[in-house]
């Protein structure tokens, strides 16, 4: 596994990765309603892309694909961390990894 500074042309499977994830993962502390407010599947992905330039934002790979991703604020602001359904538990480590690389581009 490597992690890397996020790419144009991540977005698409970032957004198949949050979707899946939120309606896997989350599923068992939200109803069905509120899982589909949160991730509808519809998701625009120019602007989703556009959403993670300025921030640090770093994803998670292996040649299996995305495993994860997480994005801060240049203030510090964590805004997403996101791991595949399938993968959480397995010691990705991003939290830890994002929070560094963050300490370290913000001072």
């Amino acid at each position: 596994m490597m992690i890397r500074e996020f790419q144009p042309g991540d977005g698409e499977k970032m957004a198949e990765l949050f979707y899946n994830t939120v309606h896997t993962v989350n599923a068992r502390d939200y109803t069905s309603q509120q899982l589909a407010v949160w991730a509808t599947g519809e998701m625009d992905l120019e602007q989703w892309e556009r959403s993670f330039l300025g921030h640090c934002a770093l994803v998670a790979e292996d040649e299996t694909g995305i495993l994860g991703f997480g994005d801060i604020h240049p203030d510090g602001y964590l805004d997403r961390l996101y791991v595949r359904w399938d993968c959480q538990g397995q010691g990705i480590a991003l939290t830890n990894f994002v929070m560094e690389k963050t300490v370290t581009k913000i001072g």
